[in-house]
């Protein structure tokens, strides 16, 4: 039977995407899991996948168009199937563009049409993908010495890759020159700079102006005891090769789960006068990208293993840093964590990812100055603050979960039974 490929909706507040590439043409095979196409978000850029076996018999959508969230953007069948195209199908072009037109059987897949020039965007900026973007910064390739292939010029990852592989050099932002050992100091003044925010940016923007402006938030700060969590650890991963050690924040994402479940009422999400309290425990971990984060989404956390919570982290984290999300890298959170211990923070707090009721900002593991027995001796300790919607919870459940979450965090071996 026919399988319709719809726009993915990631996160309750995605409307609309864009056709980046076709990945598959039509008449193409394709396995369950194939990657079908490339489309960015506001938040990233994503890779689709067939979710059924079969032959692309029909591309709905054009390379560069924005796609509203449930659009048919493909088809696929059997080879001599029937079928029903949607509503406007009969118009659709046969294939995507002209850079991804099939090829004849047996061919060799037609090479990108390059732009002469680099297109620019309104702002004068010149348009990249925001993988490209990053590529381009860690290899220090100027943007405006490479041509782009993708729609209306846009440069995607590709096009950084042959810039880098291609026989002549790509430009590099200049080096500057040695500065003499015992050069003057002397003042610059410097034009103001105007920056283009990115489209993740922006929505980060959009979705936290509109939980801090409608959400009453509240919070509380508990301070945890890490003696027993940090030798743990240590243990752990004296077993395990580099690859595999087990991070503090996979404990924390351990921990929080199982004390969720004692607290059903801040995994939850307010629907009108109603609290929706979510059947699965699903901690979501924000991870740093170029101009803004994501979060990556571990499902029923609570069931999981340190290990397994530690390898599908590190997968999904490496995917949204490769701009290879999966849809389901990113959906489904039913409560959030943002870490940012490995800045040496002592305590900071978080707005609160709606529709969710809370979440948890975790801070260093610090060694410092603690008095016990009336003696000043060193001690593990970190800092965390749970941000709580006022209309869901109120400040005793709040202090009560931090409470529980140190019988976990203080007693680690409770999360191994």
């Amino acid at each position: 039977m026919a399988e319709t490929i719809s726009m993915p909706k990631l996160g309750f507040d995605m409307r609309e995407g864009t056709l980046i590439r076709w990945v598959k043409n039509e008449g193409d095979s394709v396995n369950k899991g194939d990657v079908l196409a490339e489309i960015e978000t506001d938040k990233a850029t994503v890779e689709v996948e067939a979710s059924a076996e079969g032959i692309v018999r029909k591309l709905l959508v054009n390379q560069g168009d924005i796609v509203p969230v449930g659009t048919a953007m493909a088809i696929i069948g059997g080879a001599d199937e029937k079928i029903d195209l949607p509503a406007g199908g009969d118009s659709a072009p046969a294939t995507a563009s002209v850079q991804q037109a099939a090829a004849p059987a047996g061919s060799p897949e037609p090479a990108p049409v390059a732009s002469a020039i680099p297109s620019s965007d309104e702002e004068g900026r010149v348009k990249a993908s925001p993988l490209a973007r990053k590529l381009a910064t860690e290899k220090q390739v100027n943007l405006a010495a490479v041509q782009g292939t993708g729609p209306g010029g846009r440069i995607v990852r590709k096009d950084i890759e042959s810039a880098l592989g291609g026989s002549s050099a790509p430009v590099m932002a200049a080096k500057p020159s040695a500065a003499p050992a015992y050069a003057p100091v002397v003042a610059v003044s410097r034009e103001d700079e105007i920056i283009q925010t990115t489209k993740l940016r922006q929505a980060i923007g959009r979705r936290l102006v509109e939980s801090k402006q409608n959400l009453p938030h509240f919070y509380v700060t508990h301070e945890y005891k890490m003696e027993a969590l940090m030798e743990m650890r240590k243990q752990i991963n004296a077993y395990l090769p580099d690859n595999e050690k087990i991070s503090v924040n996979d404990f924390i994402v351990k921990a929080v789960a199982l004390t969720l479940r004692q607290f059903p009422n801040l995994n939850a999400s307010l629907d009108g006068d109603k609290i929706v309290r979510k059947g699965h425990i699903n901690v979501s971990v924000a991870v740093t990208v170029e101009g803004g984060l994501l979060t990556v989404v571990v499902k029923d956390a609570d069931q999981k293993g340190l290990r397994q919570i530690s390898a599908e982290v590190k997968a999904m984290a490496g995917r949204v840093r490769e701009g290879k999300v999966k849809p389901e890298d990113v959906d489904g959170s039913t409560f959030s964590t943002s870490n940012l211990g490995m800045y040496d923070v002592e305590d900071f707090i978080a707005i609160i990812n709606p529709p969710e009721a809370a979440i948890l900002s975790i801070s260093s593991a610090r060694e410092v100055p603690v008095v016990e027995n009336g003696q000043v001796v060193p001690g593990w300790r970190m800092k965390a603050t749970i941000s709580v919607d006022h209309r869901v919870s109120d400040g005793a459940e709040a202090a009560q979960f931090m409470q529980a979450l140190a019988g976990f965090l203080e007693n680690p071996v409770r999360m191994l039974v």
